[in-house]
């Protein structure tokens, strides 16, 4: 019966040692850096796929019913193609960074220097933590920018859908349909000699309801929700960057005090 008695408490004793060790792994991880990445991560899944869509959609509108003629908006197709080029490059290096911050997390937060008592500080270690303080701080200043510029062709079809519920409303009964238009070319997409370049009454009406209409605004929509919400990851990113930047200084100083 002692046998079995000290069996059991052996068997206590290693699970409440498993416990602990996977409290102390848990604690590791760095939950704000875990946090942005898969914000990072979902942002820029909803930004590239949906925008890359919505460009091509928004072209073919502009080809079907306001720009016939190719060379009026060879310019633009050739900026669609780019930016469109430009979301598969952006794509692939906010998920390499994504990637490298979330280790930079793991590596640098207080926690894994507990679990680790020889954790040692360098200067190169503390130039690349600031050196990522910093390209955060950028990226996050210019993503700002990417993300009002999302939101202009949202502002855009915005006003060519409320044209059309206009028609459709009591209100417009009382005039001419063929009064009410849309002229794109007074936002500047396409040049001022572009044919027809504008749509008016039954053919606007008809361009609302189409497919690629229909598509392309709820994709821009989607595009411009993307861009927040990688601003807002971005924002976190800058939070644990410059704590772990923090961390990092505190203990260089702790290092050279116990040194003396």
């Amino acid at each position: 019966m002692e046998t079995q008695y000290d069996d059991t408490g052996d068997e206590r004793r290693e699970k409440q040692g498993c416990f602990e060790c996977c409290i102390k792994c848990l604690g590791g991880v760095p939950y704000a850096s875990l946090v942005a990445t898969i914000l990072c991560f979902c942002g820029m899944a909803l930004f590239c796929g949906c925008g890359h869509v919505a460009l091509t959609g928004t072209l073919t509108i502009l080809e079907n019913h306001f720009s016939r003629i190719t060379t009026d908006h060879a310019t633009l197709s050739d900026i669609i193609q780019l930016m469109q080029y430009v979301i598969y490059g952006i794509a692939c290096f906010f998920f390499l960074y994504g990637i490298i911050l979330l280790a930079e997390g793991f590596y640098t937060s207080s926690a894994v220097k507990e679990l680790h008592s020889e954790f040692k500080t360098t200067v190169c270690g503390r130039c690349i933590s600031g050196m990522f303080v910093l390209l955060t701080y950028v990226l996050g200043i210019a993503w700002l920018g990417v993300f009002g510029f999302s939101a202009v062709p949202v502002f855009l079809f915005y006003n060519m859908r409320s044209t059309c519920a206009a028609m459709r409303s009591p209100m417009a009964n009382l005039t001419s349909a063929d009064s009410i238009c849309v002229d794109v070319r007074q936002y500047g997409i396409i040049p001022w000699n572009a044919t027809p370049g504008k749509a008016c009454g039954s053919t606007l009406a008809d361009i609302c309801n189409t497919s690629e209409f229909y598509l392309s605004y709820h994709l821009f929509i989607v595009a411009c929700a993307g861009a927040g919400a990688t601003v807002v990851a971005l924002l976190i990113y800058m939070m644990a960057t410059t704590y772990n930047f923090a961390v990092l200084k505190f203990k260089s100083r702790e290092d050279c005090c116990t040194k003396f």
